[in-house]
């Protein structure tokens, strides 16, 4: 099934040609969450790092790739929110 046949079809239901049903900062939103995401998930792995069954930790991640990761998560988050506030894409 061809979901260019619904989009075609409801656009000319619409009467409008430029429909866009999941916006049009979808790409900028997208980049704030997920570099949120990975910043947000990497800092919380290396501040309470997890722990096996019988209650001794494991191995912590290692810490330079923790914050290289932790550096670029920050930066795709704060480039997704100045393309939101600026009202341009990624």
């Amino acid at each position: 099934m061809s979901f260019g046949f619904l989009l075609a079809q409801a656009s000319s239901v619409a009467g409008d040609a430029d429909l866009n049903l999941l916006g049009d900062d979808l790409l900028a939103w997208l980049t704030l969450a997920f570099g949120a995401a990975l910043a947000i998930g990497t800092g919380l792995a290396l501040v309470r790092p997890r722990v096996d069954e019988s209650g001794t930790p494991l191995p912590r991640p290692p810490l330079a790739r923790s914050l290289v990761m932790i550096v670029v998560g920050a930066v795709a988050a704060v480039w997704g929110l100045a393309s939101i506030f600026s009202g341009t894409g990624p």
